[in-house]
This record gives structure tokens, C-alpha cells and sequence, in this order.
């Protein structure tokens, strides 16, 4: 416990004082620090991706050929991007170098060309209110770290001045409401709870009359983290909306999808009934510190559509990163 109290004084102060306006020094500082933590969660695949390549260059020079191409295919494949992507990336090098003698750099520079180019996305800042709360439902299955992101995310806001108010709405849980609530304390939130497997879209009501009621910035509330059916979670995810919609005309203004970084495949599929019935507008990657498979985002963006908007570094409140293609591809490759 004692290790997360720092974090709750500085959120705390944070959102209670008046902010400074950012000068470009502060800009700049935030976006080494984002691609320092990038760079550190992104550590076990940047490990297996240089270790591997550098390993089919066993001399001072490699021959493209079919073997080449092979083995390469293979490595890109561990880092879970999917067949069709690493296909992609082979092809791209085959046609780059086929029959020449190339260098590992050269390699690795058209790789990381290529990654760039499916890692590409539209821009996709969190949509926000246009008056009173930006109200926010997260989704995911059980052991996604939803509860987590959600924690993380507030952080984020309340380190920007932003009062916040959490609904734990995964009234199901006994143990996801008081994990919640554990993390609300920590950070400085308030959060809004009910009895246990007490409705879920009367806690999304008290929450955002909370939010209303004390002028707060921004409500995340947490939703089911079980399938049931899909039918169920669809008239429950519904119902949650309408609750909003009469408090907020405009809510929810982000449905986030959270989906387990080192699930890798299989977790997209799991995923797949909750992107379908809740309409979500964006994904959170959580635990992407924890796998070597980072290359899952491809995948990811391919098969749902989606905007990736952040990605879990870590077990600390603020191991939130924005998404940003680029310094993706760089965290993949750092030395």
C-alpha cells in the first residue's frame, strides 16, 4: 500500500490546485518521459525481435533468400503481429533485397518501415463533453486489467487538474468494486459503488448525478467483465447507455475496450462479443510490459476497426502511455 501513497498525494495536489499553462519545455519533457516508459514496456519484444534478427546474421553479411525470408517470417510471427502482417513485412524485404547481400541495419530499417506503415492510424484523441462531464464506459473481460487502466486513466485526468468521479458498475465482482475502490483512495478519486449484484446501469446513474452534482470534469465507470450472452450484455450495455444519455444527451462519449496484451490471438477473439455488442470507439492494450508479443497491436487495429488509443506499461498509476505509431516502432527496436 505504502508504495502507491506518493501517487495519491501528487494526484490529489494535483487536482486541487491551479495549473500552470504548459510551456514547450513541459511538452517536451512529457514526451521523453512517455518514450522512456515506451521504450520499458516494450522491452521483452524489443529483446526478442533484435536478439532474433540478429541471430539469422551470422557472419558480417546475410544472402536474401528463401531461407532467409523464411527464418525472418518466423521471427516476426513470435511477436504475435499475425501470418498476414508478418507476410506482409517478408515480402516488403524480399522485394527490397532478394539475391543481394545485406547488413542486419538495413534489415531492420525496412522492418521498421513496414511496421510503421500497418501501425498506422487516424488520430484519435478521447472525444470530450462540449458542457459538463465527458463520461466514459470501459469494457473488457475478467482479468484484461480493466480495473487498472480504468485507475490509470483517471490518474491521468486528475494529473491534469480534472476532478473525476469512478463508478464501479461490475457490481458482479465483490472483489472488482473493492479493487476499484482500493485504487480510487490511492489516486484521490471518488468513487461511486452499489450492494453486490445490485444493477449496473443504477450505479452509471448515481455516478454521473455525482459527477453532475459536484461539477466534475470526467466520470469512468466500470462495466461487467463477463460475457454472459451476448444478448444479456447487450441489453445491460444498453441500458447503461440510456441511463447516461437522459443525465448526459451526449453520453457515453467513449465506450474503451481493454484488451490483455499478453492473451495475444486468443484475447482478440474473447474481445470479439464485447467490440460487437457495446459499440466501442476505442481500445486500451493493458500488460504490454508483460509480453514479448507487442507486435499484437497490428492484429488488433486490422481485425477491430478500432483507434488503439492507450497502452499499459506497467503496475504503476501513471505506466499509461498514449498511442502513437512511431514511437511504437521505435519502442520495438530499442537498444
Amino acid at each position: 500500500m505504502a508504495l502507491f501513497e506518493r501517487f495519491k498525494k501528487t494526484a490529489v495536489s494535483s487536482a486541487a490546485a491551479d495549473q500552470p499553462a504548459a510551456t514547450p519545455e513541459d511538452a517536451a519533457a512529457e514526451r521523453t518521459g512517455w518514450l522512456t516508459r515506451l521504450r520499458q514496456g516494450l522491452k521483452k519484444t524489443s529483446d526478442l525481435l533484435r536478439t532474433d534478427i540478429r541471430d539469422l546474421f551470422k557472419t558480417e553479411g546475410r544472402l536474401v533468400d528463401e531461407t532467409f525470408l523464411t527464418e525472418l517470417y518466423a521471427v516476426l510471427v513470435k511477436t504475435d503481429m499475425g501470418t498476414g502482417p508478418a507476410g506482409e513485412i517478408r515480402d516488403r524485404v524480399a522485394r527490397d533485397f532478394r539475391g543481394r547481400v545485406v547488413q542486419m541495419d538495413e534489415v531492420l530499417a525496412a522492418v521498421q518501415d513496414s511496421l510503421r506503415t500497418l501501425l498506422t492510424q487516424d488520430e484519435a484523441p478521447l472525444a470530450r463533453a462540449t458542457a459538463g462531464p465527458t463520461v466514459i464506459l470501459v469494457v473488457g473481460v475478467n482479468g484484461s486489467g480493466k480495473t487498472t487502466s480504468i485507475a490509470k486513466l483517471a490518474h491521468m485526468f486528475l494529473a491534469q487538474g480534472q476532478r473525476v468521479v469512478l463508478g464501479a458498475g461490475d457490481t458482479f465482482r465483490a472483489a472488482a468494486v473493492e479493487q476499484l475502490t482500493i485504487w480510487a483512495q490511492r489516486i484521490g478519486a471518488e468513487i461511486v459503488t452499489g450492494a453486490s449484484g445490485s444493477d449496473p446501469a443504477s450505479v452509471a446513474h448515481r455516478t454521473v448525478a455525482r459527477a453532475l452534482e459536484t461539477g466534475a470534469d470526467v466520470c469512468v465507470i466500470d462495466t461487467a467483465g463477463r460475457l454472459q450472452t451476448q444478448v444479456n450484455l447487450m441489453q445491460q450495455l444498453d441500458k447503461i447507455r440510456r441511463v447516461v444519455g437522459k443525465l448526459i444527451p451526449d453520453g457515453p462519449h467513449e465506450v474503451l475496450l481493454v484488451l490483455d496484451a499478453t492473451a495475444g490471438q486468443n484475447g482478440i477473439s474473447q474481445a470479439r462479443g464485447f467490440s460487437d455488442a457495446a459499440g466501442c470507439t476505442g481500445i486500451v492494450l493493458a500488460k504490454l510490459d508483460g509480453t514479448a508479443k507487442g507486435g499484437v497491436v497490428i492484429p488488433i487495429l486490422q481485425q477491430f476497426r478500432l483507434p488503439v488509443k492507450f497502452v499499459g506499461l506497467g503496475e504503476q498509476p501513471d505506466d499509461l502511455a498514449p498511442f502513437d505509431a512511431e514511437s511504437f516502432v521505435r519502442g520495438m527496436f530499442a537498444r
